[in-house]
């Protein structure tokens, strides 16, 4: 089994586990909520460095209000019940996404729980609420192109390190591995630049099963991938002159 530095998981499936059991959508984000304990608590344990959690995005504001009134409500329980408990671990907790619109309350929160543990050494917490890849990419682009409008740089200075250093997630490195649950097989519009050299791993088990035996079976299946970033490991065959360069 290999240990990625960074792990990042879609928790997909809350939804569908509770209605396979006859209980409601909100007994089943209580139940991913539990999930999110033993990941952090295995990923501690396992040694990785970085975890990055989609917990809602800016597509979920759509759902019905009574379910978004319980995801919130469930973040602010998971905030003010397990923070001590993720700053005695070491943990580090960071929030990614927009905070225009949330209330005052939620993003106070979000700043306790960012300032609380900003020392600690351990592993970096991140997580994704409120977040869109494709609105993140926007933010950067007005950003990037402000600076230039006010001179303080060219276009021709804008370079995939300072794009990088731009995003939400500046300082943080690009996931290893990125795992979905739920069966589907799709992004979702989650870390679509930093996703770049990914390797994308999807589990048929919805997120409240995704317990420490599935988090290891992933990290098996992602110690098998050929990560090459587009080049050739030194152990493998060039390609023929006249092949056709996959890119892989």
């Amino acid at each position: 089994m290999v240990i990625p530095r960074h792990l990042a998981v879609i928790m997909d499936g809350n939804g569908r586990w509770a209605k396979a059991r006859k209980l409601t959508r909100t007994h089943g984000h209580r139940q991913g909520v539990v999930a999110v304990r033993e990941i952090v608590s295995n990923c501690i344990d396992l040694g990785i460095s970085y975890l990055t959690l989609f917990a809602f995005s800016s597509e979920n504001w759509s759902r019905p209000p009574s379910e978004i009134r319980d995801l919130l409500g469930l973040l602010k329980l998971f905030i003010n019940k397990d923070l001590a408990t993720l700053h005695k671990q070491n943990v580090r907790v960071r929030v990614i996404g927009s905070r225009v619109g949330l209330d005052d309350d939620i993003i106070a929160l979000l700043d306790k729980a960012e300032t609380l543990t900003a020392n600690n050494g351990g592993l970096n917490l991140m997580i994704a609420f409120n977040y869109g890849a494709r609105q993140e990419i926007t933010d950067m682009v007005r950003h990037l192109a402000r600076q230039v409008e006010m001179g303080q740089m060219t276009a021709d200075q804008i370079s995939e390190a300072l794009v990088s250093q731009s995003l939400y997630t500046a300082g943080i490195p690009d996931p290893d591995v990125i795992v979905r649950t739920s069966g589907e097989q799709r992004l979702s519009n989650f870390l679509l630049w930093q996703a770049a050299y990914s390797e994308f791993i999807f589990v048929d088990c919805f997120w409240p099963d995704f317990d420490r035996r599935q988090l290891e079976l992933a990290l098996t299946e992602y110690g098998r991938r050929n990560r090459r970033f587009g080049g050739l490991k030194t152990d493998e065959p060039e390609l023929e002159q006249n092949a056709v360069a996959s890119g892989g």
